[in-house]
């Protein structure tokens, strides 16, 4: 018998994975991480077998333990110079 998550614990690892994406320095990194969560979760968002759903999400949680960890080592080892997509330039008149 598998369990169902419900819509708060999908939408909850949903934010969580977002939020992780935020947490790399590497803009590159950062933005793949996004857009890989957000067309995953629009790629299972037809799913309507209880076992494929539950598969679904337990996928989710290993791919959010696995984006935290990562996370974390890339902070470790960050490069000093910000890229390109993060430079502010000034305003012009």
């Amino acid at each position: 018998m598998t369990v169902v998550p419900s819509r708060s614990e999908v939408m909850f690892l949903f934010r969580s994975l977002l939020r992780t994406a935020s947490k790399f320095s590497d803009y590159n990194i950062r933005e793949y991480v996004r857009r890989r969560t957000i067309d995953r979760f629009r790629e299972n968002s037809c799913l309507s077998d209880s076992a494929s759903v539950a598969a679904a999400f337990t996928d989710g949680k290993s791919q959010l333990e696995i984006a935290r960890r990562q996370a974390i080592v890339y902070s470790l080892y960050a490069p000093k110079v910000k890229s390109v997509m993060e430079i502010k330039r000034p305003a012009e008149c």
